[in-house]
């Protein structure tokens, strides 16, 4: 009935390209904010300007992950240090903490512009989990995940919440380290062999293969299924949808 093995009794998603549209605001925000600094850069140091790719770059350094560590990724692969700075940096200071914050700054621009729309296929998953009682959470590197939900109006399916904000207040290592997974598992009182991962991002479904999830479900959006398959899915689909017989 729902796609997967009896075992499976709690089902945890990411967010941003499993449940909602958000995934290529993303990838446009990390371009903004990207192309702008190694531009400067190239400038500064006469060097040639080499663009962020936002599918080859989003998917490998910064999809899945927090966005800080998703930053100091990017950084590193174009052999580039900087300073870390602090939480209050001014977005766009040459400091991981300011380049991260001007990346927000943009995707919460763009998202009040766009609004958000959440995947039909997603929605009716969720909607039958609810129908057969099944506790469902959301488990996010965004510190924006509440505002997100309650902007596509599906909150109301999820009994637990782990963000970006609950990462950092507990200390959780993020995406992909299985422990924000390990900690939605628990808040719904249930082994990670009897739950489920919903991803689309290799940083997450390689966090489900370590967290020893029981089902660990590749969401691919973007043509990327063996290397889905590569980092720990068990089974790949494109729509949520596919797991219901193809019913929306």
């Amino acid at each position: 009935m729902l796609g997967l093995p009896e075992h499976i009794h709690a089902y945890l998603f990411d967010l941003d390209g499993v449940l909602t549209q958000t995934a290529k605001v993303h990838a446009a925000a990390w371009k903004d904010m990207f192309d702008s600094f190694l531009r400067a850069e190239a400038e500064r140091t006469g060097t040639p300007f080499v663009p962020f790719d936002p599918v080859a770059d989003y998917d490998t350094y910064v999809d899945g992950r927090p966005r800080l560590d998703g930053t100091r990724a990017f950084l590193d692969s174009r052999g580039v240090e900087l300073p870390e700075g602090r939480p209050e940096d001014p977005p766009g200071t040459r400091s991981v903490h300011g380049l991260s914050s001007a990346k927000n700054d943009t995707v919460l621009r763009m998202i009040h512009e766009q609004g958000v729309q959440p995947y039909p296929g997603s929605v009716a998953y969720l909607r039958r989990l609810r129908e057969l009682g099944r506790p469902a959470a959301v488990v996010s590197s965004s510190a924006n995940c509440r505002d997100v939900l309650k902007a596509a109006g599906i909150e109301e399916y999820f009994e637990v919440v782990v963000d970006g904000l609950t990462a950092a207040r507990d200390h959780l290592p993020g995406k992909p380290a299985p422990d924000t997974y390990l900690a939605a598992a628990r808040q719904l009182a249930t082994e990670p062999a009897h739950a489920a991962v919903f991803e689309d991002a290799l940083a997450g479904v390689a966090s489900g293969r370590a967290g020893g999830f029981g089902a660990v479900v590749g969401v691919d959006r973007t043509g990327q299924a063996d290397a889905l398959r590569e980092h720990g899915a068990s089974l790949v689909v494109t729509d949520l949808a596919e797991l219901l017989g193809g019913a929306e």
